[in-house]
């Protein structure tokens, strides 16, 4: 390898390296190009984790920055694997999580002459991205690296790209002289942390006391914020009940008796807040945070009543009052909630604290309703596997410190409704940005290398429908040689279960596109040397579940499962024959 840390053979690459490396940076998920940086790398101390799939490697980010709270780094080659990378970063923009993309440009004498796999990058990754820009000048290095981190991790976090050609990188460094040092780290979220207006505070925390049925709606931004013990302490000494987003949910404690789940689209019969809606739809004044207000949160708009009366935290100050007209509290999360709690432990409570045994009796009978309900499809004996069973042998077999991923459609649902969180802050993965499919397991790899870094004795489980699962098989060839002990389940129904159900109650009938051949998928994991089992019956979910969570290497399970299955989703009430 050459000496890249030698002053005299110092490049641009290197320097990048490096500043990549001031702002904490210690690994990128990488495939191959741009090699000089990949090869300049490790002498800054930063690996590079490699990838199969090139649009795999930006949902690793993803889920490497959710839980190490630090930007995600993905690179990418000029191209075909730069556009693989826009789904990722829509995901990321979406759901406000902080990745950094740094892809390799052709040399700028080749620029607009049509050069081998050239593209507009900057037209490219203009609507999926906070910022981009290109470096033309090594001298300008630092400079623009900085402007990347902080453009991903402050204020809302995102993605930001950054641009390089690949001469750039090989070129000799600047001069030390000419530039001016820098030395700050911005690599962590969230990067600043400012309170929302201490009047706005005050006039909530009147609002707040005063209300006849206030509820509390928590979103993905509680977890960007670190900022669920904040939130246990207000739902405490406010005796404030809280219901969470699925991207919220883990943002407090379901054990809690004030605590409702999860609200929204979810909450058809079979859902832990199916009997709640009603104490949903008479809150008076609802405490919006780190909640977008988006589709499925709301229920397509039609979950809050229409006198309700919301105020809104966010860091965005778009997305405060985007959908529901609100008192603005535009600051981060956890500083304000903390002051919030403060202005409110000053104000007579007692209204409150006398209102509190009744809601805490409606919370609980509304789940002992939900569990009686729930309580044949959880322990039922049938050849084909309910995913319900499945969740309810993965939910007593979980601990508050172990980290659950989903992917998109199904699986997340099934995650919402049927596990449980158990402490303040725990930590269930789901693409609901933009919801694609095939990103639960790249997510669940990237969750896994930053446990490595942080509590290497966590468990990562990853659930995914075998729809999703066929996006992203290559992976577990990554498990393999990275050696990560992921849990994969595989919801194997032979269908695009959402599309099917979905299709059917819209249209009356559905297109052709639903079903799949038989698939073995314990036997392409075992193709790829990781262990796979296959589950064909109820009663083997159990000792199979146990096993592979006990076991440190990667473990995949093919459960076969009942197409019929349905999650509870509102719009599907009344077309189906419940289960229950």
């Amino acid at each position: 390898m050459p000496d890249h840390a030698s002053a005299a053979n110092a490049t641009v690459a290197l320097r990048l390296a490096e500043a990549f490396a001031r702002h904490g940076v210690t690994l990128t998920f990488g495939q191959s190009l741009p090699s000089a940086f990949h090869l300049a790398a490790p002498h800054a101390g930063i690996d590079q984790k490699v990838y199969r799939q090139e649009n795999a490697g930006g949902a690793m980010a993803d889920g490497y920055a959710r839980i190490s709270r630090k930007v995600g780094v993905v690179t990418a080659q000029n191209g075909p694997a730069a556009t693989l990378l826009v789904a990722p970063l829509a995901e990321a923009l979406k759901a406000s999580i902080p990745v950094l993309a740094l892809v390799q440009e052709v040399t700028r004498d080749a620029t607009d002459r049509n050069a081998f796999q050239e593209l507009d990058h900057l037209n490219l990754f203009a609507p999926v991205a906070k910022w981009v820009r290109r470096i033309d000048r090594a001298d300008r290095l630092e400079d623009y690296v900085d402007m990347a981190f902080t453009a991903a991790a402050s204020g809302r976090p995102g993605p930001a790209v950054l641009l390089v050609p690949a001469d750039l990188l090989t070129e000799a460094a600047a001069a030390t002289g000419a530039l001016r040092p820098r030395h700050l780290s911005l690599g962590r979220v969230p990067l600043d942390r400012c309170l929302a207006d201490p009047s706005a505070i005050t006039a909530a925390a009147e609002a707040l006391a005063s209300a006849r049925h206030p509820l509390v709606v928590a979103g993905g931004g509680i977890h960007l914020s670190d900022a669920s013990a904040e939130l246990a302490a207000l739902q405490e000494a406010a005796h404030l009940p809280v219901a969470t987003t699925v991207m919220g949910k883990g943002a407090v404690d379901e054990t809690h008796p004030l605590t409702l789940g999860i609200i929204g689209y979810v909450m058809g019969q079979g859902a832990r807040t199916t009997a709640l809606r009603p104490m949903v739809e008479r809150a008076d004044l609802v405490l919006l945070i780190g909640n977008r207000t988006n589709q499925n949160g709301t229920d397509s708009w039609k979950l809050f009543a229409p006198g309700t009366r919301f105020i809104h935290l966010d860091m965005d100050p778009m997305e405060v009052g985007r959908n529901y007209e609100a008192m603005r509290l535009v600051g981060d999360a956890k500083l304000t909630l903390a002051a919030l709690t403060a202005e409110l432990t000053r104000r007579d409570l007692s209204a409150r604290a006398a209102a509190r045994p009744a809601i805490e009796a409606e919370i609980a009978e509304a789940i002992a309703d939900w569990r009686r309900t729930i309580a044949d499809v959880t322990t039922r004996d049938a050849p084909l596997c309910r995913p319900e069973r499945l969740m309810a042998e993965l939910d007593r077999l979980i601990g508050p410190e172990d980290i659950v991923v989903a992917d998109a459609s199904y699986s997340s649902i099934w995650i919402a409704n049927y596990l449980t969180a158990r402490r303040p802050g725990q930590r269930f993965l789901t693409p609901r940005g933009i919801a694609g499919l095939g990103w639960g397991l790249p997510m669940a790899i990237g969750a896994r290398i930053a446990l490595e870094e942080s509590a290497p004795g966590a468990r990562v489980i990853c659930l995914c429908g075998d729809g999703g699962f066929a996006h992203s098989w290559a992976e577990l060839e990554t498990l393999r040689r990275m050696e990560l002990p992921v849990v994969t389940l595989v919801l194997n129904n032979g269908i695009l279960g959402y599309q099917k159900h979905a299709e059917e109650v819209k249209f009356g009938e559905h297109t052709k596109a639903v079903f799949f051949a038989t698939v073995d998928h314990a036997a392409i994991a075992r193709a790829c040397g990781v262990e796979g089992i296959r589950v064909a019956h109820s009663r083997e979910i159990g000792p199979a579940l146990g096993a592979a969570l006990d076991a440190r290497h990667p473990v995949l399970l093919d459960v076969l499962t009942d197409p019929d299955a349905k999650p509870p989703i509102s719009f599907y009430a009344g077309h189906y024959p419940e289960p229950f």
